[in-house]
């Protein structure tokens, strides 16, 4: 458990020191592995919600929101960094059909 009694209400506490973040928050990105409990598939293109740093010798993890072709959103799911990639410029998204659907 952590010393949180001596925490300011208006300042974030970190538990372990900054963790620079590799993925900004909104960007998009592609996941490098299938992730097959919520039909989505190595290359599916996702939005960076939310940042989870590691604990010590632990991978950090990011929360990615999946939309479908239309703008729905269609998961939200937590992965670790290794687990996405960045978008690059020689790169073309692909529509198929959402597994299940």
């Amino acid at each position: 458990m952590d010393e949180r009694g001596h925490d300011k209400p208006d300042e974030v506490c970190y538990l372990i020191p900054r963790q620079a973040m590799k993925y900004e928050l909104f960007t998009r990105v592609a996941l490098k592995a299938d992730l097959p409990k919520h039909g989505l598939r190595s290359g599916d293109v996702a939005t960076v919600v939310e940042f989870h740093p590691g604990r010590p010798g632990q991978e950090p993890g990011y929360s990615l929101e999946v939309f479908n072709a239309v703008g729905e959103t269609v998961a939200v799911v937590t992965v670790r960094e290794s687990q996405i990639e960045p978008l690059t410029v020689n790169e073309l998204l692909h529509v198929r059909a959402l597994a299940g659907a």
